[in-house]
């Protein structure tokens, strides 16, 4: 099986996403995690000459590849200003450069405003600069695309010139986003036919959404290395997404790269972290909703031998199939939800169950399988979810210039609690005395607020209803709760509730 490598550049064209800023301590962690759990062969951390922060960073993060034997996969991209970059490379303590030439005949003549050969004579003079200072070499032809859409002759006559200067790799990018499939393998194909001693790498950018397809089409044309960006970050519409081309190319080329994709998942999570960019819920493989089956006749075939799966299996990156709950679920979705949760209901009480979540979906409130044990409670009219903790009172204030207070009575299990603590807010006071509650007088872990997110169900009317979801970190697990109610407090409550159920009737 052919090997591709894959050059992972979010530390550097990722972070040209309008509003990405790593700091150094997050390029390092990230460039950890890309080199030694999802195991890229390559990784671009930074441009040279950009700040003294970035030089920082590109130092740290040679520092500790150097002292992991992984320095030579560590890449910075290099300009044609004399032996500026190669020293400011080298002074970093990186070993790779990437050379950023113009790879079309209008960019050479009206960016540079320079005749060809001038621009030949300059990238050679770089060139040779960096291999006296102990540096590798690749190098990238800007515009690539364009140059072979009108002046191919101008690209042959760039890489005939520079083929025997000891270049180890010239990287072909579609800088505009303007190449279709057919495009790519028609223009790499004639690369490959020409040169077919070099070794080429692909770099796609999304503008028409084909960065993937580009990316694939390249790979079987004979490009020997692809380019990509975590969570497709990237200039205007971004990269091709590193997940997304790792699947197409392990399921559709018949290629190895060597990436952990069960660590993928994890990578794109904490990409979307440090680059304060949310995941789209759609995003094939690292969507939050990929792996979710809605319709029911989806988990109906499911229960038949996987009749509605395909390759991309949840486990292979460390995830896990789901099944929606909501008015097109239908009978299929509660039994692999009831069914994960080990309760056993009768026919009857299934379809009971079914028409009530039916009926919540109808009204636009959204299920999850949290939420399950207590609709068949309610709907069956006793205790399959025991009702552990209710709230018998509580009480908020705010005033100004003082920090919101809160008085909360629990009973836990037959006993009364008593609790008050102030808060950044209302409803930080209520968890802040609930937390009490259970630490001091239960001595049980209570769970931490890992996210929280209000929104108002479609309509848009002033009394509309105020929907809270909150994600709780449960040692190590996840739970998933929402409140529903007309003031966004009592919602956060009644969600915190939920949770408070769901753990007690763990212990």
């Amino acid at each position: 099986m052919r090997r591709i490598e894959i050059m992972d550049t979010t530390l550097r064209d990722g972070e040209q996403t309008s509003g990405v800023n790593f700091v150094p301590h997050e390029k390092l962690l990230i460039a950890r995690f890309l080199l030694q759990s999802a195991k890229v062969d390559r990784i671009e951390v930074a441009s040279a000459r950009v700040s003294e922060g970035e030089r920082d960073s590109v130092s740290e993060i040679c520092g500790w590849a150097g002292r992991n034997g992984l320095l030579d996969r560590v890449e910075v991209l290099g300009f044609v200003d004399g032996t500026l970059s190669a020293d400011w490379i080298s002074g970093c303590g990186a070993r790779v450069m990437n050379l950023l030439t113009k790879g079309s005949k209008r960019h050479c003549r009206e960016q540079l405003g320079k005749t060809p050969e001038e621009h030949i004579a300059q990238i050679r003079e770089a060139i040779v600069y960096a291999h006296s200072k102990g540096l590798e070499v690749n190098l990238y032809l800007e515009d690539w695309s364009n140059g072979m859409k009108n002046s191919p002759a101008y690209v042959f006559s760039m890489v005939e010139s520079l083929k025997d200067c000891g270049v180890c790799r010239f990287m072909l990018p579609d800088t505009l986003g303007v190449l279709s499939p057919s495009q790519v393998t028609d223009f790499v194909g004639q690369m490959v036919a020409r040169f077919p001693e070099l070794r080429f790498d692909f770099h796609a950018h999304n503008d028409y959404d084909l960065a993937v397809a580009n990316t694939l089409a390249a790979v079987k044309a004979g490009c020997q290395g692809v380019h990509t960006c975590v969570n497709g970050l990237g200039e205007r519409a971004g990269n091709a997404p590193l997940a997304s081309v790792e699947a197409v190319l392990a399921d559709m080329a018949d290629v190895s790269t060597g990436v952990d994709e069960s660590r993928l998942h994890e990578l794109s999570r904490m990409v979307s972290s440090y680059s304060s960019t949310p995941i789209p819920a759609n995003r094939p493989i690292v969507g939050d909703n990929v792996f979710t089956q809605v319709a029911g006749v989806h988990a109906d075939g499911d229960k038949k031998n996987n009749l509605y799966c395909n390759d991309l299996l949840p486990e292979r990156f460390g995830r896990k199939r789901e099944y929606a709950l909501g008015k097109n679920s239908g009978k299929a979705n509660v039994l692999k939800n009831l069914e994960s949760m080990n309760l056993d209901l009768t026919p009857e009480q299934t379809r009971r169950v079914t028409d009530r979540i039916i009926e919540l979906g109808d009204k636009k409130e959204t299920v999850t399988p949290d939420d399950l044990p207590f609709i068949v409670s309610d709907v069956l009219g006793h205790d399959i979810t025991q009702e552990n903790v209710k709230l018998l009172s509580y009480m908020v204030s705010t005033a100004h210039g003082l920090k919101p207070t809160a008085i909360v009575k629990l009973e836990v299990k037959g006993k009364v609690y008593q609790e008050q603590a102030s808060g950044d807010g209302q409803y930080d006071a209520f968890v802040r005395a609930v937390r009490h509650i259970f630490r001091d007088h239960l001595k049980l872990t209570f769970p931490w607020l890992s996210d929280y997110a209000v929104s108002i169900p479609p309509g848009g009317r002033t009394d509309a209803l105020v929907q809270t979801r909150i994600d709780w970190d449960y040692n190590g697990r996840t739970i998933h709760t929402r409140g529903l109610d007309a003031d966004q407090v009592e919602a956060a409550i009644k969600a915190t509730m939920k949770m408070l159920n769901i753990i007690t009737s763990e212990n």
